[in-house]
């Protein structure tokens, strides 16, 4: 790079005139010029390039500048942040800003306003072609040619008509593939040479570059995410994801054997060529020989085709059945037995499937159900399927905890932070769960106030100690549970609507247990091996009586009633036999009776789960006052809208 000292106009303009005049190689490399431009010069000259010229080429159609512009929008949108901050510096500078695309191709441009005007004298404008091979030697084409920063200085340029101008570029770099995809170049008259002319495009090369990644990340996981939640993304599960540009940028159902017989479908390979222009006859047929489609789904954002599910045959994978249990191996250095999620009803396995698959984005996932329907589990079913079996896995009660105490607990807190802060500080739940699963617990009971620093940790990837300014990277999958309608709190002004979009990024429904059928006698069968096999004792026998009840019964206390309630017969039966007469009040239905209305007889004959004390509550209430529901909620001291609310909920009939 030259500097004030090694530079000299006089030498550099001298060595030009013998170099564009000889019109053959040199006999000595001129002292004064640098190997790089020289170099250049060369490929100018072995390019055909006039040095005469006065300026370079224009694209002058209006429709091919905006085309152009359109196809490169990812890349200017990503400069859109670092010209902003520059534009202020650059104005009464004599200086401008200049982003053009891989061929060289102004693109945008701001800077001094007369500067700007006197550029368009040598078509340094929206459209100007500034590639080595237009116009020789200068900062945009040369950066692209060889990749590196280039400083071109007046008589460097190899067109005599640029040579009253100073330029220097640096190329910017895909950040997955590493590519060149553009130049930023600062441009304007030798009098702005300045040797940290490169390090100032070149840190704007970088900051492009890091706002492309994030650009590009935050797109792949929206596809992923829009892939995901789709209907067609269970209707088959050998599928690639492929983005706007051709690459793999997700798969899932491929055994090892298929992978390594098609090393395409391996995550940022690109398999495909651009997908702009590409019609679905034109797909298949451009896909590795190995490779064979079943199916093609394009995938929108916002309305527009961002990339491509592609459906690919492959023998190997057998897809999740009905029926087919769901097992969690214990975690790493966890002293803990294997789980098993249970069910057959479709609800429950498209459940089951969307956690498998939520394992395999980085995004965060709410997951919705009444209370003791099991969600926690399918929060460990996540965990369980992350590609690392030693990642962490940390769950928190949002509910409790105090509201003083959660922010410390999630977020950690320095040294002196507050009375009785320990000695040193204390990390938090967040940097507990770096590299795995924060499972949230009754997110809905989180305080108003701490919603906005969740948002920041979750949008920002890290966390700030309570009393503390250091920046904590996180990398952290946050797995977030309710039993309340997300909705109504927002309406209520108890949640916060940004949060709620941003925690369910992707949401599992989990159904309950009143609407999974005959999941019920599987659940049945499979806790009835876990209790005889815990007490010791023998098979429980249910008669078909039991069975009907059973499968009648609305259990408002979900699979955890319905646990303790077999539990319970394994605890105080002497025999195997089990009949109605075992059975609970509330699941017989039973309203005869006058001791059935105590307590000691509700508590007597429950499992002691407080959903369904309630619901026999209210259904003996109901019986007792006739029906009269404005009585009943005045005997049970709760309002009429809770009264109904709970109807509702635990599926009461009035009949």
């Amino acid at each position: 790079m030259p500097d004030d000292s090694s530079y000299s106009e006089h030498d550099t303009r001298e060595a030009w005139e013998k170099f564009v005049s000889a019109g053959r190689e040199m006999e000595q490399r001129p002292p004064k010029v640098r190997e790089e431009i020289l170099n250049s010069w060369r490929r100018s000259r072995d390019s055909g390039v006039d040095a005469s010229s006065i300026a370079s080429r224009k694209v002058y159609d209006e429709t091919q500048i905006h085309l152009r512009r359109e196809r490169n929008a990812v890349l200017r949108r990503a400069a859109s942040a670092a010209f902003k901050r520059l534009e202020p510096h650059l104005k009464e500078a004599r200086t401008i800003l200049i982003l053009a695309d891989e061929h060289g191709v102004i693109i945008d441009a701001i800077g001094d306003a007369h500067v700007l005007d006197e550029g368009q004298e040598i078509h340094l404008e929206l459209g100007g072609d500034w590639s080595e091979k237009t116009i020789g030697t200068n900062g945009i084409g040369t950066a692209l040619k060889t990749g590196k920063p280039a400083y071109v200085h007046a008589s460097e340029h190899f067109a005599e008509g640029v040579q009253d101008w100073t330029c220097a570029g640096a190329p910017i770099f895909d950040p997955f593939t590493q590519t060149i995809i553009g130049v930023v170049d600062l441009s304007g008259p030798p009098h702005i040479f300045r040797q940290h002319n490169v390090a100032l495009v070149l840190a704007a090369a970088r900051e492009i570059e890091i706002a492309l990644a994030e650009q590009k990340q935050i797109e792949r996981t929206q596809l992923l995410e829009a892939f995901l939640m789709s209907d067609y993304s269970r209707a088959h599960d050998s599928v690639v994801l492929v983005d706007q540009t051709g690459r793999v940028l997700f798969r899932r159902g491929f055994g090892e054997d298929m992978l390594r017989r098609a090393k395409e479908l391996s995550v940022g390979h690109k398999l495909l060529p651009k997908l702009e222009g590409l019609t679905d006859q034109d797909i298949p047929k451009l896909l590795p020989l190995n490779v064979e489609a079943e199916g093609i789904e394009r995938l929108k954002l916002e309305g527009v085709y961002r990339g491509l599910a592609l459906f690919l045959k492959n023998k190997e994978n057998l897809q999740r059945k009905a029926g087919e249990t769901c097992t969690i191996k214990p975690r790493v250095n966890v002293a803990e037995g294997e789980i098993r999620i249970v069910g057959s009803s479709p609800k429950m396995v498209d459940a089951m499937g969307l956690a498998e698959r939520a394992a395999l984005a980085n995004v965060s996932v709410l997951i919705h159900g009444e209370t003791g329907v099991g969600k926690e589990l399918f929060a460990r079913l996540i965990h369980s399927r992350l590609p690392d079996d030693r990642a962490p896995y940390v769950p928190v009660n949002c509910a409790a905890i105090s509201s003083e105490l959660i922010g410390a607990e999630l977020f950690g807190y320095a040294e002196g932070a507050f009375t009785g802060a320990a000695q040193g500080g204390r990390s938090g739940k967040f940097e507990l769960a770096n590299k795995g699963v924060l499972c949230l617990d009754e997110i809905g009971d989180m305080p108003i106030e701490l919603q906005p620093y969740l948002l920041r940790a979750l949008e920002q990837r890290a966390i700030y100690r309570i009393g503390d300014s250091q920046r904590r990277p996180v990398d952290v999958r946050l797995v977030a549970m309710t039993n309340r309608d997300l909705r109504q709190e927002i309406e209520k002004g108890n949640f916060r609507r940004d949060l709620f979009y941003r925690l369910g990024v992707m949401t599992i429904e989990v159904p309950p247990l009143r609407e999974r059928g005959n999941d019920v006698l599987e659940l049945l069968e499979y806790f009835s091996q876990h209790y005889a096999e815990e007490t010791g004792h023998q098979p429980m026998i249910f008669t078909d009586k039991v069975r009907e009840f059973l499968l009648r019964y609305q259990w408002p206390g979900n699979v955890r009633e319905l646990r303790n309630v077999i539990q319970r017969f394994y605890l105080v039966k002497s025999d195997s036999l089990v009949t109605e007469r075992d059975l609970p009040p509330e699941i017989l239905d039973d309203f005869e009776g006058g001791d059935e209305d105590s307590l000691e007889h509700i508590l007597g004959g429950h499992s002691g789960d407080l959903e369904s004390i309630e619901a026999s509550a209210i259904r003996r209430t109901i019986v007792a006052e006739n029906g009269n529901l404005t009585k009943v909620a005045q005997v049970l001291g709760i309002s009429r809208p809770t009264l109904y609310r709970k109807i509702k909920r635990y599926r009461i009939r009035n009949d």
